[in-house]
């Protein structure tokens, strides 16, 4: 799996936790890879932009890039929360997929980026031991706040190609 690194600012050590136990797929929301990347190296012209980030973002094609390291805590989830836990960002890895999402009705997802993400959160299911059962999307974390990955991801098949821990 080729990973093209694009190192963020926008991280912090995890806390209260070792590793993380929860992949969170997300949207861009963007057109571009190169739009959301700007987003999360803080070279937007965006005045509202604030510091953000994903460990991961994968491309239409399957073009696969890395903005933060496992062991830190990227700026993804926001105020969120899941079984209890509220600092969805030090225990997760958050996974961008290029997409315009609800700015365009919901466009479908590539194949080429499905293949791709299945291939990654198998990957990082198998390093810490996550279940399919917590990979998850932000509108499953911030249900009244978020609405990624939407309504044309593909759930169901997604999950059964996933592992089961």
């Amino acid at each position: 799996m080729e990973i093209i690194k694009t190192p963020s600012p926008n991280f912090n050590d995890r806390k209260g936790c070792s590793q993380p136990s929860l992949i969170i797929v997300h949207y861009t929301g963007t057109k571009t890879a190169d739009e959301a990347a700007a987003y999360y190296l803080n070279t937007t012209t965006d005045p509202n932009a604030g510091p953000i980030s994903p460990h991961y973002m994968i491309d239409a094609d399957g073009t696969l890039f890395q903005f933060v390291d496992e062991d830190k805590r990227a700026w993804h989830a926001g105020v969120s929360a899941w079984k209890g836990e509220t600092d969805i960002n030090s225990h997760s890895i958050g996974i961008e997929l290029v997409n315009e999402g609800e700015y365009a009705d919901y466009p479908p997802f590539a194949d080429a980026q499905i293949d791709m993400l299945v291939t990654l959160c198998r990957a990082i299911q198998a390093r810490y031991d996550i279940p399919a059962a917590d990979v998850i999307g932000h509108d499953d974390i911030a249900p009244d706040r978020k609405k990624d990955p939407g309504p044309s991801f593909p759930w169901t098949e997604f999950r059964k190609r996933l592992k089961d821990i």
